[in-house]
């Protein structure tokens, strides 16, 4: 694999390490500024609106500009966004701050899977992706720990200011390792772009994200009352075991992205598998603290084995223009975080128990296979050569006039 990956993965660390930071921050923030933490968790949603906004905004507006320059860009937006967060006098303008953070986010990931499959050949693209990816995954374990305990010894706003560093560090590293061939303006404009999302099968592609990984969410949302109230784990063990989650993130992302280069459609469908399974189970695995700290391992993996076959999926159905569906993808995938919270707190709030965001969760995840099975129905038809209808037609040839001589 090129080095040039390991740019890739450096930026998906950063992004992934503000992304999630901020859960752990709210105490800190909600004192240091004077709101509620219910109020201080509107921040949370204003990273996640940026990205939704910005996925496809930014991807199209960069669509005729070099990737390379495009990446190195995002990331300055980036720096940007974190460094105001640092530096920001009061709840609204770090609201604002926290928007544009996110703003580049999705547009990152779409473009960055993009000139990461043209690094590698047609049988690792796969794997490529999932390698930009670990920079995610590998943020859950080191990256927001690490900022998380920085924030909480340092002040909130020295954690923003050292995601910016990361952010530097991701710049240099796009800029010296992704030389500018590999990563040239698209050919296909902004029209291709465009029409490339009027395909169906990149639609249903989309929506197996929201719903596949809605069902993630579901649980993910509510784990920590799971893991205290349920499994009986103090307040002080949950970043360990959230960091277990990321180590069953990289091992899913890892082991999705090896087995989606040899089949990709059979890879989803296993992930989507093994969601209703593991959330089926977790009623179950959260009676006892080493069951529920497997539980989460297992989330961990079974969610993120679908995410580079999803994300090369929607791709490849966009072939003529992958930025704007790729970078969609990612918007995608934060419509999924806002939803499936949505539907694991309504089945909470019900009275369905500790357990039922997971229940609601696998619910979704067979959803997804639904969604998933009309996708492979529809390309399966689509690429079915014409059946060619031949039909035979009786012809009457008149028989020569008779020959009269006179």
């Amino acid at each position: 694999m090129p080095l040039a990956l390991l740019a890739l993965a450096v930026g998906a660390f950063g992004l992934g390490t503000t992304e999630f930071v901020m859960m752990g921050l709210l105490p800190d923030v909600a004192e240091d500024l004077h709101i509620s933490i219910p109020t201080a968790g509107h921040l949370v949603s204003a990273y996640a609106l940026g990205v939704v906004i910005g996925a496809p905004l930014l991807a199209a507006l960069t669509a005729r500009l070099p990737r390379r320059r495009v990446l190195i860009s995002l990331m300055a937006l980036f720096v940007a966004g974190n460094a105001l967060s640092a530096l920001a006098p009061g709840y609204d303008s770090l609201l604002a701050a926290r928007f544009l953070s996110g703003l580049p986010h999705g547009a990152f990931f779409g473009v960055g899977a993009v000139v990461a499959t043209g690094l590698v050949a047609p049988e690792r693209k796969a794997r490529s992706v999932s390698l930009m990816f670990m920079g995610l995954t590998v943020a859950n374990i080191a990256g927001v720990p690490v900022a998380t305990l920085m924030g909480q010894h340092l002040g909130w706003r020295a954690t923003f200011l050292g995601v910016s560093l990361i952010g530097v560090a991701a710049m240099a590293a796009v800029f010296f390792l992704i030389h500018p061939t590999h990563a040239p303006a698209p050919a296909s404009g902004l029209r291709g772009e465009l029409t490339a999302l009027r395909s169906l099968p990149v639609w249903l592609a989309l929506a197996t994200t929201v719903v596949g990984f809605g069902a993630l969410f579901s649980a993910y949302s509510y784990i920590t009352p799971m893991l205290t109230d349920a499994a009986g784990y103090a307040d002080s063990d949950v970043t360990l075991l959230l960091a277990l989650f990321g180590v069953g993130a990289t091992i899913g992302n890892l082991v999705g992205g090896r087995l989606a280069d040899h089949a990709m459609r059979g890879t989803l469908f296993g992930g989507l598998v093994s969601m209703v399974a593991v959330l089926l189970l977790f009623p179950v695995l959260m009676r006892t603290e080493w069951s529920a700290a497997l539980a989460v391992v297992l989330l961990g993996v079974a969610a993120f084995i679908t995410g580079s076959p999803l994300q090369l999926m929607v791709m490849e159905r966009a072939s003529a223009g992958p930025s704007l569906a790729s970078s969609a993808n990612q918007a995608a995938f934060n419509l999924a975080n806002a939803g499936g919270a949505w539907i694991g707190g309504v089945a909470l709030a019900a009275g369905f128990g500790l357990t039922s965001p997971a229940i609601a969760g696998a619910a979704l995840a067979v959803l997804g296979l639904g969604v998933a099975s009309v996708a492979y129905a529809v390309d399966r038809r689509q690429d079915a050569p014409p059946t060619a209808h031949v039909r035979v037609v009786a012809s009457h040839v008149p028989e020569p006039a008779e020959t009269v001589h006179s």
